[in-house]
């Protein structure tokens, strides 16, 4: 798979494209991402990579399992040097057939403590808390910060999204305040849009169409 200029891409993560050594690759070692590939559906196994060329530009990424939807635009530039963990490979030291250097992209991941309770729903008609983490995968250097999170709501299984106040509480983390309506006015449950920016100019939008139900 290869990602262009502006080009959108969608892939299930579950596929894995060992590039030529004739260009760089970046690898996406996912096993780091556990909150985000439990929430679309990933095995946590999985390994994803793909061929960039050469040139530093703006890319998009686009991923989408059983209705949850994240989307990535970051910058990337040329890789001079392995920049990964043992943890986290290149795949060509895995498999032995590309020495190019290699790097994860800065993709901000989010993890969410929804609060629910022990049936995996919120109470309707009050303010409840939702905190969202930002993080990355594993590296060893230049980590950014999340500097921003928006969020939005939906209580009509996503036709329509209003915003919801939200504030930092610690390093990459937010927590923001949604007003549950009755729960006869959200049947599908509470919908999640989160939007988050950090200090390199990336950005991550995830829209969970129904993150919870209402009791």
């Amino acid at each position: 798979m290869t990602a262009l200029d502006t080009d959108k891409e969608t892939d299930t993560m579950n596929w894995i494209r060992v590039p030529s050594a004739r260009r760089r690759r970046d690898a996406l070692v996912l096993l780091a991402a556990a909150a985000t590939l439990l929430l679309s559906g990933c095995k946590g196994g999985d390994l994803v990579s793909y061929e960039l060329p050469a040139k530093s530009a703006r890319y998009t990424f686009e991923t989408e399992t059983n209705g949850v939807k994240t989307v990535w635009r970051y910058n990337s530039a040329k890789a001079t040097e392995d920049d990964t963990s043992t943890l986290s490979p290149c795949i060509g030291e895995l498999v032995g057939s590309d020495q190019a250097a290699c790097r994860p992209e800065p993709l901000i991941f989010l993890r969410y403590d929804l609060g629910l309770a022990l049936d995996n729903t919120v109470g309707a008609g009050k303010a409840h808390e939702v905190t969202v983490v930002g993080y990355y995968q594993e590296r060893l250097s230049g980590l950014p910060k999340v500097t921003s999170l928006k969020a939005e709501t939906s209580f009509d299984g996503g036709t329509t999204w209003r915003p919801a106040p939200s504030r930092a509480t610690g390093k990459n983390t937010f927590t923001t305040t949604i007003r549950n309506p009755r729960r006869d006015q959200a049947p599908e449950g509470v919908g999640l849009r989160i939007s988050a920016t950090d200090s390199q100019g990336n950005t991550v939008t995830q829209t969970i169409p129904q993150a919870y139900t209402l009791r």
